[in-house]
This record gives structure tokens, C-alpha cells and sequence, in this order.
């Protein structure tokens, strides 16, 4: 790997709760967890030129984020989700169409960029719109591709899930997207691990990792499996959750560090943040291993 920069691609919005907005966007709170674990990442996305982008464009700053990549549209707005919450604390989205962040262009700085990154991560959702001829672009540069599936209908099929499986180096699936894929793909086995095994042969990708909630997650590492079986949280929201998982796991492998060590870390921050509100606490290594350690003890 040529460097130790990470590049998120994909939308940024306002995700709207009942109570207010906040930051928002599967990729961007990727990026915001890296950064609070002091990675090097940069991030690419597109914001409407009005308030909301305004707005969003101060916030990324707060986060320590920079905005150099962030490319500005005077024709579509600024992205938003309505988010609602049910007793459990899981998230349903209302998705806004053909926002500013479905527009985003492959310029010859953020073709380098991915180029010359350790690992460029990317979701279903930008495949949506014009974006996904710049996601095109970065695939075809990028030394080390992760697929965060973040499935949200209606706005993917069959055909571009397998294509993008099969452009990928990594992909991570939560326990109902892992289920769905093995149908998509016609696996004719029943446990997760099977499963597993089975998409990894049929699109050629050696590093798989599967979330389950509550119940932890389990990595598929070139034929080795690492697992943690979760940390037992009070659930505020699930929002960003998930993202914050796969920032830990990716800066753990981009960095070499041990494997059982990563998952275990990534756990517990996908905890921590089920346990928070909103999609993007600030949450450092120090955190993590007292929350470990607390954890161990109780």
C-alpha cells in the first residue's frame, strides 16, 4: 500500500431525528470515527451551495475533517434523511432524491488521491445516482476497495451488488445484509460462516466481516476467522453504529495491528456509539480499551 491515507466517498447529509438534525451520511461518520481515532483520512463528497450546505461545510470543519475534497453543487441541495426510531432503537430512513451528493464528479486530484491510498471506502447508496460513474473511477485506482453494503431500498439491485462485490477487496455486511446476498447469490447453506465461505469464493474477495448487532461479529481473514460476541449496551440509536464498527476494523488493518485485537476494538465502539446519540460521538483508542477493560470486569 502506497500510503497511510484512507479515503471515504459517498453522501453527506442532515439526518433528521424527531428532536432536531445532525451530521449525518453512512461515509462521512466512517470518516469522522478514523479521525477521532487519528488516522489519516480525507474525505469525498458534494454539498448543495445554500444554508444546509453552509451549515454541514462548518461542521465537517469542527470534526477536525478536512474540506478540501468536498465539492460544492449550485444546482441540486444539500442532502437530508428523515430518521425515525422505534423502541428498540432501531433507524428507518426517508431518503431525499437527487441531492447534491448524487452528483459528485471524479477530478483529477481525487483520482490521485484514491490512487495513492491505503483503503477507499464506499457504501450501495452513491451507486444511486451520477455519482456512480465517479465511483467507477476510484475502483479502477484504488489499491485496496471496501464495500460497506449499508443496503437501503429501493435504491440498489442484484446485478450492481455483484458487480460491486466483485470490484471489491473487503466487504462488510451486517447479519440481515449477509442473508439477503446469500440469497441474491443462491447459497445453498444455512449457517453464517458457510455463508460467508460461499460469497467469498463466488466474488473472489478474501477479507469478509459481518456484524450481529448485539451479539458482536465475525471476520473472515484470508481463511482465518476472528470473532467477539458484543458488549452489552443500554441502545439509545443504531445510527451509525455500523460506521463506526468499520472505521476501527479498517484502521486496525491498514495499520497490521492483531487481528482479534481489531475486532474486539471495533465492538466495542459500535457499542459505545448504539449507546450515544446521533451517528457521531468522538471516541478515541484510550476509550476503547477502558470500555474493553470495564467490560471484562463486569
Amino acid at each position: 500500500m502506497k500510503s497511510n491515507i484512507i479515503v471515504c466517498f459517498g453522501e453527506i447529509l442532515w439526518d433528521l431525528f424527531p428532536d432536531g438534525k445532525k451530521l449525518g451520511g453512512a461515509p462521512f461518520n466512517v470518516a469522522s470515527s478514523l479521525k477521532g481515532l487519528n488516522a489519516n483520512v480525507q474525505f469525498i463528497s458534494r454539498i448543495g451551495n445554500d444554508s444546509l450546505g453552509r451549515e454541514l461545510h462548518e461542521k465537517i470543519k469542527i470534526h477536525g475533517i478536512s474540506t478540501k475534497y468536498l465539492q460544492i453543487d449550485t444546482v441540486y441541495k444539500t442532502g437530508d434523511v428523515l430518521v425515525s426510531i422505534d423502541s428498540k432503537g432501531s433507524a428507518k430512513y426517508e431518503i431525499s432524491k437527487n441531492v447534491a451528493w448524487d452528483f459528485i464528479e471524479a477530478l483529477p486530484e481525487t483520482i490521485k488521491l484514491v490512487s495513492n491510498s491505503s483503503a477507499f471506502i464506499f457504501g450501495s447508496l452513491i451507486a444511486r445516482g451520477k455519482s456512480f460513474e465517479a465511483l467507477k473511477s476510484f475502483l479502477r485506482v484504488s489499491k485496496f476497495s471496501v464495500f460497506d453494503l449499508n443496503l437501503r431500498p429501493p435504491f440498489y439491485s442484484k446485478s450492481l451488488l455483484i458487480q460491486l462485490m466483485n470490484q471489491s477487496d473487503m466487504l462488510k455486511f451486517n447479519d440481515d445484509e449477509l442473508y439477503q446476498i446469500a440469497s441474491i447469490i443462491e447459497s445453498s447453506f444455512d449457517s453464517i460462516e458457510k455463508h460467508i465461505e460461499f460469497i467469498a469464493k463466488q466474488t473472489n474477495t478474501d477479507i469478509i466481516c459481518v456484524t450481529k448487532g448485539m451479539n458482536g461479529a465475525v471476520l473472515y481473514y484470508k481463511g482465518d476467522w476472528f470473532y467477539n460476541n458484543g458488549y452489552k449496551v443500554e441502545v439509545v440509536d443504531t445510527v451509525g453504529a455500523g460506521d463506526s464498527f468499520l472505521a476501527t476494523l479498517v484502521n486496525g488493518l491498514t495499520k497490521n495491528e492483531p487481528l482479534q485485537e481489531t475486532i474486539d476494538y471495533a465492538c466495542a465502539m459500535g457499542a459505545i456509539v448504539a449507546n450515544s446519540p446521533g451517528a457521531n460521538p468522538s471516541i478515541n483508542k484510550r476509550e476503547l480499551k477502558s470500555f474493553i477493560e470495564n467490560s471484562l470486569e463486569n
